[in-house]
């Protein structure tokens, strides 16, 4: 099935189902106000939500209506935990090569950061960012939405925690990055909110792309209408299956913690593109000595889709402008007056 949330001045917005085409939908209310709701008791709420999916799918949903991704946020916008993984290692072999060629790392043991999870952006609105000095940069990646899972979940079993899969840009200020990870604790500065495809899915949507705890589709990104990569999910190193059992070790993981893939990144890149213009730089790095490729400037505009093996979309599109935050934009308005003043 397919869900997502309507923006309706509540922080948690209010819970729709949306037909697996991305035309119509139903509010979801007398099942749960909101997906957090319905994640919490899906024991519950799963068979009820199914049942009223196959009726919209079917046209006999009452009081359906024109699905309209413009008026949602993301799918769930805030939770308690996003950790996100660096788990396609080609992505991190390139990085490193143009760099850091002298830093080694261990390939079995997965890349995992904590990360903020309390504004998750949604797929349509201007995305603010304060300066262009940021080096602003963007991540094509796919999370998957967890129940709950016991401490010393198994790999084989893990995936049967998984409840949702979503298609998300991890927006990145590079300026930032390479500081915050030299301090050894985390990011801040260097990841800002994170926005969303408008639907949520369950794998089952995914068909036979749904393998190996992989989304093997191609992560489409576009950039002011112009193509720039479309890298497939099937080179992720580790499947999300062990990515849940390794922070599954030692602790509990509960209902609604997103897990993200890391940036969708393929051995031949040369045919597929990037997914983020990090890499699109290293890689001009290592090519031609110097990164030709500019960072985000404001104005300009991104595109993320995946498509299934029919053409459709899966979660529908992201579709954003970068621009300037207001409040430097006032910041600077007040100064100048205050100096004509």
């Amino acid at each position: 099935m397919k869900l997502a949330s309507l923006n309706n001045g509540h922080p948690d917005g209010a819970l729709i189902v949306v037909s697996r085409d991305l035309r119509r939908a139903v509010r979801a209310d007398a099942i749960a106000p909101t997906l957090r709701a319905a994640l919490d008791d899906w024991a519950h709420t799963q068979a009820a939500l199914q049942a009223l999916y196959d009726a919209l799918n079917a046209g006999r949903a009452a009081n359906a209506f024109d699905f309209d991704a413009q008026a949602c946020s993301a799918p769930l916008p805030r939770t308690h935990q996003f950790i996100d993984a660096s788990a396609f290692l080609n992505h991190g072999r390139i990085m490193t090569q143009a760099y850091h060629p002298e830093k080694k790392s261990d390939p079995s043991i997965p890349v995992l950061i904590q990360r903020q999870a309390d504004d998750f952006v949604g797929p349509h609105g201007d995305y603010a960012f304060p300066d262009e000095a940021d080096q602003c940069d963007f991540e094509g990646e796919v999370g998957v939405i967890l129940g709950d899972v016991p401490m010393g979940t198994r790999a084989a079993d893990a995936l049967s925690h998984v409840r949702l899969v979503v298609l998300f840009n991890d927006v990145s200020m590079r300026k930032h990055l390479f500081r915050e990870l030299g301090m050894g604790f985390g990011f801040i500065l260097a990841k800002p909110a994170t926005a969303f495809a408008p639907v949520a899915v369950t794998p089952d949507e995914l068909g036979d792309a749904w393998q190996d705890g992989r989304v093997q589709l191609d992560m489409e990104v576009a950039r002011n209408g112009e193509r720039f990569g479309a890298p497939n999910g099937r080179e992720m190193s580790f499947g999300f299956h062990e990515l849940i059992a390794y922070i599954a070790y030692n602790r509990n993981l509960r209902a609604g913690m997103l897990l993200g893939s890391g940036t969708f990144s393929n051995v031949d890149y040369h045919a597929t593109g990037s997914a983020c213009l990090a890499e699109q730089r290293a890689i001009e790095m290592l090519e031609h000595g110097e990164s030709r490729t500019p960072w985000m400037r404001f104005g300009e505009r991104l595109r993320f889709d995946m498509k299934g093996h029919d053409g459709q979309s899966i979660f529908g599109a992201i579709d954003h402008r970068y621009i300037q935050a207001d409040y430097v934009q006032q910041s600077a308005h007040h100064a100048i007056a205050g100096a004509g003043a």
